[in-house]
């Protein structure tokens, strides 16, 4: 029987996985760059990329895989382009097959992740990283939700 705490991760993490995926629907290359909050604001284009990049980074840790290789500041010069939703698919698929080949939780576990701003040398749980990817992800879906509205008052 698959443990339920990642059953019910992974259909937290579906829902706001389909809501990224449906905030760039119909987004142009243009849209998809525009700071349409303003200079020093993130475009939907960055906020997916980080968000997708630190979830699959956090799920890694979580299910005790490799965390992959992570360039977190990259992330935010990230320019999307016409291969950006294929990309977006990808990463998607991949944050989903984290979760569907994961074994049994420990939640327990800790490893160190070296992409984290403050405290890189601190291992953190599985528990935590878990719970982290997840909440980190509703955040970012949350400014993906206001840039579009945005995108749609500022053209």
């Amino acid at each position: 029987m698959a443990d339920p705490l990642l059953v019910a991760a992974r259909e937290t993490l579906e829902e706001s996985l389909d809501e990224i995926r449906s905030t760039i629907d119909g987004l142009t290359v243009e849209q998809l760059n525009d700071r349409a909050a303003g200079e020093g604001t993130n475009p939907v284009g960055v906020i997916v990329t980080h968000a997708l990049e630190s979830t699959r980074a956090w799920l890694s840790i979580a299910v005790g895989a490799e965390p992959p290789p992570r360039d977190r500041p990259a992330e935010f010069r990230a320019v999307a382009d016409d291969a950006f939703p294929a990309w977006v698919d990808t990463r998607i698929a991949g944050c989903l097959a984290l979760l569907d080949g994961a074994g049994p939780f420990d939640p327990s576990y800790e490893a160190r992740a070296p992409w984290r701003v403050t405290d890189a040398d601190t291992p953190v749980t599985a528990a935590w990283a878990l719970l982290h990817a997840l909440a980190h992800l509703g955040e970012h879906v949350g400014h993906t939700h206001v840039m579009r509205d945005l995108l749609r008052v500022h053209r």
